[in-house]
């Protein structure tokens, strides 16, 4: 059963974030990184879906610094306004949130972090430049902007390769600048993870879920 906590950040900034606890001790926990839609349904069941694999789960409402408790479907309406939270969100600072997050995971152990769309480019983002992450994993966020950081944890990264948003060319050239990391590609399209979008792709999803589960219990052992 999850509830809302609040964290405060590195500027004194307090927003809120959604955690579950798993029953019994936990094997690690895990940050998770919104997409434009706000901390909404799927962010919350994707961390009840690592507290029941046995994680501490944190998703960080990283628009709150914009527009608190911001939480929209997967509609046109949501999207437009989910485009217009995100013009006005400083990367910066969400990547402080995003550590505050971390440091407040810590209790559960050693930390990972997983994202999605806009939270798939941050995890990469934060697995260059966050202290104390020891795994990432990302799906579908669009890294070209900042394919010049470089991965400090291991790091994982899910494309559909149909994804009309992000050209997988240009995603193939990265991995291969970085065989540290692994890359993986799905007959799929953008949003293939998320069973509340019609791009929803089952097979790819159980497939990309199986990885990850599998990475964070090597990593965060």
């Amino acid at each position: 059963m999850g509830e809302w906590i609040k964290l405060t950040s590195a500027d004194g900034f307090e927003f809120s974030a959604w955690k579950e606890i798993p029953e019994g001790a936990p094997r690690g926990a895990v940050v998770v990184v919104q997409e434009i839609f706000g901390v909404n349904h799927h962010i919350r069941s994707i961390a009840h879906r690592l507290a029941a694999a046995g994680y501490v789960a944190i998703a960080p409402a990283i628009f709150d610094r914009v527009e608190p408790g911001f939480d929209v479907g997967y509609d046109d309406a949501g999207r437009s306004q989910g485009f217009g939270i995100y013009g006005k969100l400083d990367m910066g600072k969400a990547r402080e949130d995003i550590a505050a997050a971390v440091e407040a995971a810590k209790d559960g152990g050693k930390v990972g972090i997983v994202g999605f769309c806009l939270g798939g480019a941050l995890t990469w983002a934060s697995s260059a430049l966050t202290p104390d992450v020891d795994a990432a994993i990302g799906f579908y966020g669009n890294i070209l902007s900042i394919k010049n950081l470089t991965p400090k944890a291991p790091t994982q990264m899910h494309f559909g390769e149909k994804d009309g948003h992000i050209p997988v060319a240009e995603i193939r050239a990265i991995a291969a600048a970085n065989p540290e990391t692994g890359f993986y590609y799905y007959p799929a399209d953008h949003g293939f993870a998320c069973d509340e979008r019609g791009a929803f792709h089952a097979e790819s999803a159980a497939i990309a879920w199986g990885r990850a589960i599998e990475f964070f219990a090597k990593h965060l052992a």
